[in-house]
């Protein structure tokens, strides 16, 4: 974890305008071992040819609305988010370093594939629901892989507008209410992908995702639907108790981490919160990044807004 932290702590004093991720995975040494993985809000690639495709999808998207799934919920396709670069962009190099990520989450190099996957960050505005949202589009489509994508970030849940939804029940009125899952579960624009929506944000966000019937529905999930990938969006453990209650219930956790902001000692608390044997992957988001003349300079800009108690 040395060179994790040695680089946190040199990029203090690196210039912010440009920004881009690195994935830290670990090898069958246990060593960490760095992989350029993706990127931030509002991304200006210089590669024209993915330019045209997302011209031709939004041709022919223009002004359309879709009613989908059991429950007709309806979604607006000029709604999906932009940042969505695994369905919007297929030709990007943002998109190709997801490809990356799923490669390595798909086929390790010892063990077992990783069902379900956590995605958490150590502090809020450093894009762990854009990479959870992306992350799971990449995984779907592959081949033979189902994912199931759970917003677990109820006090400010985003995955459902990410997808050109509007307001819609989902994880809250199942903890709450008893609001049975097959009615809240969403199939999306992207074939072998659903979600599970956050729902309306309750009063008791750490006493519901703590709750005996959360436990019961991240069990019911995993045995039901054995032939699929879990990826969850979960709010930062430092500033929530729920996402440590929900950490010990997955296989594996992908860490978001600011580069050059986050302080190397909250790194090491965190670990140790999560548990350093879960930890799949570390996510270096918003680093300075310079690619091949092929790609030219990629900008990243600030994302999101700061997680807020309600």
């Amino acid at each position: 974890m040395g060179k994790i932290f040695d680089a946190l702590e040199k990029s203090k004093v690196t210039n912010k305008k440009t920004h881009g991720t690195v994935v830290t995975a670990k090898a069958e040494n246990q060593a960490y071992v760095n992989m350029p993985v993706t990127s931030n809000k509002d991304m200006n690639a210089t590669d024209v040819s993915y330019k045209r495709v997302e011209k031709v999808a939004k041709l022919k998207k223009q002004d359309q609305t879709t009613s989908f799934s059991k429950n007709k919920i309806p979604y607006d396709f000029n709604k999906i988010d932009q940042n969505l670069v695994s369905l919007l962009k297929p030709q990007s190099f943002e998109n190709e370093q997801f490809k990356m990520l799923r490669t390595n989450l798909l086929f390790p190099h010892s063990g077992k594939s990783p069902r379900t996957i956590l995605v958490t960050s150590a502090l809020p505005d450093e894009g762990k629901s854009f990479v959870a949202a992306n992350l799971a589009i990449s995984i779907a489509q592959s081949i033979q892989e189902y994912v199931l994508l759970i917003d677990c970030d109820i006090r400010r849940p985003s995955v459902h507008t990410k997808f050109g939804f509007g307001d819609i029940p989902g994880l809250s009125e199942h903890l709450a209410n008893g609001t049975p899952l097959s009615s809240l579960l969403l199939k999306t624009e992207v074939n072998k992908l659903s979600i599970l929506p956050g729902g309306k944000p309750p009063y008791n966000p750490s006493e519901l995702l703590s709750s005996q019937r959360m436990s019961k529905l991240i069990e019911e999930v995993t045995e039901r639907y054995r032939d699929r990938y879990i990826v969850i969006d979960s709010p930062p453990p430092k500033l929530t108790a729920e996402t440590s209650a929900i950490s010990r219930q997955v296989d594996g956790i992908l860490l978001v981490v600011e580069y050059g902001s986050t302080p190397r000692q909250m790194v090491s608390e965190l670990i140790e919160i999560m548990g350093k044997e879960k930890i799949l992957g570390i996510i270096l988001n918003k680093l300075d990044m310079r690619f091949s003349s092929y790609y030219g300079m990629v900008k990243y800009n600030k994302y999101g807004k700061y997680y807020q108690e309600y």
